[in-house]
């Protein structure tokens, strides 16, 4: 048994507020925390989110949906396995709101008011979605990890 905290210091997820009480705590992998990052991880790892995006080819704008559809397809997830996975839900929780919501915040509104048409601000945007698929990348080997499944994303 180890604690939330050094569990994600082991996947080098460390840019995370991790003060949260919860984080300290002892914790075990329960059958539904695996079942739920398996349905989670197969989900990501067939996404265009986690894929690198090519400067030659590939839709920013189609990017950015990639990686808003993670939400809906987590809360169902979440919804589907309960309380029954605590300790998957604590993770999957934020990982969401602290590495792909503040991502989402900055790039929606620059969106939708074009700003993507500017070579510049696209490619500033690459570069950034690169960064962001380095953490969701680790998050995706973590799910393996809970899930007792051999990680695909390494051969990405």
């Amino acid at each position: 048994m180890s604690n939330l905290k050094s569990f994600f210091k082991h996947f080098q997820l460390t840019n995370l507020n991790l003060t949260t009480p919860f984080m300290n705590a002892e914790f075990e992998f329960v059958e539904a925390d695996k079942e739920a990052a398996w349905a989670l991880y197969v989900e990501l790892i067939t996404r265009s989110a986690v894929q690198p995006l090519p400067d030659t080819y590939g839709a920013e704008k189609t990017a950015l949906e990639s990686l808003y559809s993670i939400f809906p397809t987590t809360r169902k997830i979440l919804k589907e396995y309960g309380r029954n996975g605590k300790t998957f839900a604590q993770i999957a929780i934020l990982v969401l709101n602290q590495i792909l919501r503040p991502f989402l915040t900055k790039w929606h509104g620059l969106v939708q008011s074009g700003a993507l048409e500017n070579a510049e601000t696209s490619k500033q945007f690459r570069n950034e979605l690169a960064e962001l698929q380095k953490d969701l990348k680790k998050f995706v080997t973590m799910l393996a990890k809970i899930a007792e499944f051999d990680d695909f994303s390494l051969e990405l």
